[in-house]
C-alpha cells in the first residue's frame, strides 16, 4: 500500500488538459474515455477545509484513462518528465503488465507523456516501451533519452484540443497493419 501526499498531485495540470481533451472527443463523438479513480483510503482529514491530508492507496491502479475509440478499445497514462531523459521507474511494473495484456486482447495501450521543459506532448506506443522495458530487464539503461523518441509521435499543437491524440494513435495503428 503506498501513502498519498502532495506529490500525489504531480502532472495534474497535464491530466485536466488530458480530461479536457477527451471531453471534446466524447462531444465530437470520437471517443468515449474515462479518467480511472484511485481508491484511496483517508486517514487525516483537515477538519477546517476538509481536505484528505493523509491516504493510503487501497490497490495498485492500473492506468490513468480507458475507453473506446471508434471501436478501440484504448488504456493510457500520463506521464510528466522534466528532463531529457525519461526513467522507465515512472512506469510501474503492474501497469506495464496491464498494458501488454490490454495490447494482448487486441486494444491499444500508450503513454501520453508531457515534457515539460520542451513544453511537448509525446504519444510513446506500447511497442516502443515495451523495447526499452525489456532493455532496462537485460541490464540495459533504465531510462531512454527524448533522442530515442520516434518523431512522428511528437504531438502537434492548435488541433483544436489541448493534447491531440488521436492522429498519433492513428499512425500507431498504420505501423501495426
Amino acid at each position: 500500500m503506498g501513502e498519498w501526499n502532495s506529490r500525489g498531485l504531480r502532472g495534474s495540470a497535464f491530466e485536466e488538459l488530458i480530461n479536457l481533451t477527451i471531453e471534446r472527443y466524447r462531444e465530437l463523438g470520437l471517443a468515449l474515455i474515462q479518467k480511472v479513480p484511485t481508491p484511496i483510503t483517508p486517514i487525516q482529514i483537515d477538519q477546517a477545509t476538509r481536505h484528505i491530508t493523509l491516504a493510503y492507496f487501497e490497490k495498485k491502479s492500473t492506468v490513468d484513462y480507458i475507453g473506446v475509440v471508434q471501436g478501440i478499445p484504448v488504456c493510457f497514462d500520463a506521464k510528466e518528465c522534466a528532463e531529457d531523459t525519461f526513467s522507465l521507474q515512472n512506469v510501474h511494473e503492474h501497469q506495464f503488465a496491464f498494458m501488454e495484456e490490454f495490447e494482448k486482447q487486441e486494444g491499444v495501450a500508450f503513454l501520453l507523456i508531457y515534457y515539460t521543459a520542451k513544453e511537448q506532448y509525446y504519444y510513446l506506443r506500447f511497442s516502443k516501451l515495451k523495447e526499452f522495458y525489456e532493455r532496462m530487464q537485460k541490464g540495459g539503461r533504465k531510462s531512454f533519452r527524448l533522442e530515442e523518441t520516434e518523431e512522428a509521435f511528437f504531438l502537434p499543437k492548435g488541433k483544436g484540443v489541448p493534447v491531440p491524440f488521436l492522429e498519433a494513435m492513428q499512425i500507431d495503428l498504420n505501423y501495426r497493419e
